[in-house]
């Protein structure tokens, strides 16, 4: 009968375990950082790529008339959006455009004398909105850090085109501007944006030289587009803005429109990094019980 160890043996097998634990140990340790930083990426990298000023409508039928939504998010931890410029698209110009009172904003529209007069509703019309100002009254009515807001406007006739492209400054409480003006080169109906700039109320030129990204990549400070549906084709749901955060499919006639915008994008991450907390708990509580059964 083979004898049993002693307490030194005992003693000699614990602390020969002792390394293999502690190696365990430190590779559940770095796994556990793994993902807690991959959850933190997940959480961080959609909303700043959903954090773009985006114009949408509730319907956006050639000929027809919509109720335009412009969505400004803030993407400054110390300063308040107190200004936004939106410019109106003078190359397809809009016969009619009102614009609905924003509470602690105040709101101007310039106008402009089109070298072709356009015809609406059986009137000659020679002077169109260019461009629309909101204001904030103050800086507590200003969009702050973490805050997105959206202005109205009701614009129509849309002119057949595919889309409509709304260059847009955004004026920050510290005297930046960021300037929404890029568009991606090509496609039907894109528009170039390169003559049909107009300069601010203070002079600045806002995007003179219609600045475009090259090939099909993203640009980084994109315009708002709107994508407008072809007469006769049926609209299923609000009008997206066009680009990345839109997915258009056509079946027969049907054109059926969906939105994948900032809230599809943030509903997607907050799932992602619930499932990575989800791991790390399960990491954690592994390496627990596993500590208790060699302890």
């Amino acid at each position: 009968m083979p004898a049993r160890p002693g307490p030194a043996g005992a003693a000699h097998g614990r602390a020969s375990r002792t390394p293999r634990m502690v190696r365990a140990l430190r590779r559940a340790a770095r796994g556990l950082v793994v993902a807690a930083v991959a959850a933190c990426l997940v959480a961080v990298l959609p909303a700043t790529a959903f954090a773009h000023v985006k114009v949408t409508a509730d319907t956006a039928v050639q000929g027809g008339y919509a109720a335009l939504t412009f969505r400004v998010p803030n993407e400054r931890d110390d300063a308040s959006t107190t200004k936004i410029e939106v410019q109106l698209p003078v190359d397809f110009p809009l016969a009619s455009v009102s614009v609905k009172p924003h509470p602690g904003w105040s709101y101007a529209i310039e106008k402009t004398t089109l070298a072709t007069p356009i015809e609406s509703h059986g009137a000659k019309i020679g002077e169109v909105a260019s461009k629309i100002t909101w204001t904030a009254s103050g800086e507590d009515s200003g969009i702050k850090p973490g805050e997105y807001d959206e202005f109205s406007v009701s614009a129509g006739p849309l002119p057949e085109t595919d889309r409509l492209t709304f260059k847009t400054l955004q004026h920050y409480s510290d005297g930046e501007v960021v300037r929404w003006i890029q568009e991606q080169s090509g496609g039907d109906g894109e528009q170039s944006g390169g003559d049909g700039e107009q300069s601010g109320g203070d002079g600045e030129q806002s995007g003179g030289d219609g600045e475009q990204s090259d090939g099909d990549e993203e640009p980084e400070r994109p315009a708002p587009v709107l994508g407008l549906t072809a007469k006769g084709a049926a609209v299923s749901g609000p009008a997206p803005a066009a680009g990345s955060a839109a997915v258009v499919s056509a079946v027969g006639s049907a054109a059926v429109v969906s939105e994948s915008g900032m809230d599809t994008g943030v509903a997607w991450a907050i799932g992602l990094s619930a499932a990575s907390l989800v791991i790390c708990l399960g990491c954690a509580a592994a390496l627990a019980l596993r500590w208790r059964r060699t302890g």
